[in-house]
């Protein structure tokens, strides 16, 4: 009798991952068909496309202007390269596997996402709960918008997460990373992390092995503009020489779009022409806020040391549309472990409001368009518009504060196991 009332209670609990199966089968099919209805935009893609023709035809890569917006090539040169697969598509066939490749991209990320929060659910969960974040993330406006725009940030923060959640030693580890890096300039923040720590932790003569990843990173990076220089000498010379640092080229500062701290103070001094002071200010949260990534890297807390080190980038960038910030996904994950674990309510609090926030499509919602209103924006407008960057200057002070607690916390008492594992251990 026991044992069949333990099968029958055991039933539901067969059932549940079937069910969280279908229901993001049922996620994936509206947000792709909503995608539809709207009519897919995919500025940006037709941009990506566009590059890759540039290479084919030897025309000059970064005097494009693409559509009625005059969309123009901001990234290195090997991205143009990496862009080429697209013009071997119809139109209509490069949207319509680019918009699949995204939505594998989200399982993909919400399977790493757990892994980086440290996440191991048991049985036929191991494969149900990756389905049930992705059911949720695919709807939240960070994603919704890189589908919408056919953008490449899924895929970057993929390969970074790749590369950060492997298990030792996993020799390739690095190498996504300068990928990354080659395809846009920002993911290069990773391999500054890894580098710092790995300086770090060699001057107090501990063995580790970050400075081996970014060893590779750095590598693969230079890898990518050597390939491009050989293949694009003159769009490589113009773009490392004059358009590398250029501003002008990626958006009005104050487009509400814009969640980085450059968008939010020309929003809130009423200008896109901000002082000469940003600078500075720019430098400093930079520096602190890798700061705070390194501290949590060498405190055992990896997780946090990697959300720390894209809010750091998503934070300083001249401009971070919203759709840039999927980094969303792991930090929210990360926020719901830390609730579970601590069974806090307080984190839990912070979790779901994350999850309000993300989801809010806030940015959407203020006034925008050609004219630039966002200049004239009342100070509740303005709050909203400041919604990403706020939550970032909150997850860089979450972070030094756990990455302080970690530190002074007796050596037994830190979560080594979230450390990188010596190179030459045996992966598991």
């Amino acid at each position: 009798m026991n044992g069949v009332s333990q099968r029958r209670v055991s039933r539901p609990g067969r059932f549940a991952p079937l069910l969280v199966a279908v229901a993001c089968a049922v996620s994936f099919a509206g947000s792709a068909l909503a995608q539809l209805a709207l009519g897919l935009p995919i500025g940006d893609l037709d941009v990506y496309r566009a590059e890759g023709w540039a290479v084919r035809d030897g025309s000059d890569l970064y005097d494009l202007a693409v559509s009625a917006h005059a969309l123009q090539a901001t990234y290195p040169p090997f991205a143009a390269l990496f862009f080429v697969p697209l013009t071997l598509l119809s139109v209509e066939a490069m949207r319509a596997a680019v918009l699949l490749l995204n939505l594998g991209l989200v399982l993909v990320l919400a399977r790493l996402s757990l892994r980086l929060a440290g996440l191991r659910p048991p049985g036929h969960w191991r494969w149900a709960a990756p389905l049930a974040v992705a059911a949720v993330a695919v709807w939240c406006e960070p994603v919704w918008a890189t589908i919408r725009y056919g953008q490449i940030n899924l895929l970057l923060v993929v390969l970074v997460l790749w590369d950060l959640t492997r298990p030792a030693p996993h020799r390739p580890a690095g190498f996504a990373i300068g990928i990354a890096a080659g395809i846009k300039l920002t993911p290069a923040i990773f391999a500054v992390l890894l580098t710092v720590a790995g300086i770090i932790m060699l001057v107090r003569r501990r063995e580790n092995g970050f400075l081996l990843i970014a060893t590779r990173a750095w590598a693969a990076f230079a890898g990518t503009v050597l390939l491009g220089a050989l293949v694009l000498p003159e769009a490589s010379r113009r773009y490392w020489t004059e358009l590398v640092l250029a501003e002008d080229r990626v958006g009005a500062a104050e487009a509400a779009a814009n969640q980085s701290l450059r968008g939010t103070l020309a929003r809130f001094l009423h200008t896109g022409d901000l002082p000469p002071w940003w600078l500075p200010v720019a430098a400093g949260v930079c520096c602190a806020g890798l700061a705070v990534a390194v501290a949590a890297l060498l405190a055992g807390e990896r997780a946090w040391a990697v959300i720390g080190c894209a809010t750091t980038a998503l934070l300083v960038s001249p401009v971070s549309w919203s759709h840039h910030w999927v980094w969303a996904v792991p930090a929210v994950v990360l926020l719901g472990a830390e609730a579970t674990r601590r069974r806090s309510r307080p984190w839990w609090a912070a979790t779901w409001a994350a999850v309000l926030l993300f989801c809010s499509y806030v940015s959407w919602l203020l006034p925008h368009d050609a004219s630039r209103p966002e200049l004239d924006l009342s100070p509740g407008q303005q709050f909203l518009a400041a919604g990403y960057p706020l939550a970032g200057l909150v997850l860089l002070a979450v972070t030094g504060t756990l990455s302080r607690a970690a530190l002074t916390a007796p050596p037994g008492n830190r979560a080594a196991a979230a450390a990188v594992p010596r190179a030459g251990n045996s992966a598991r």
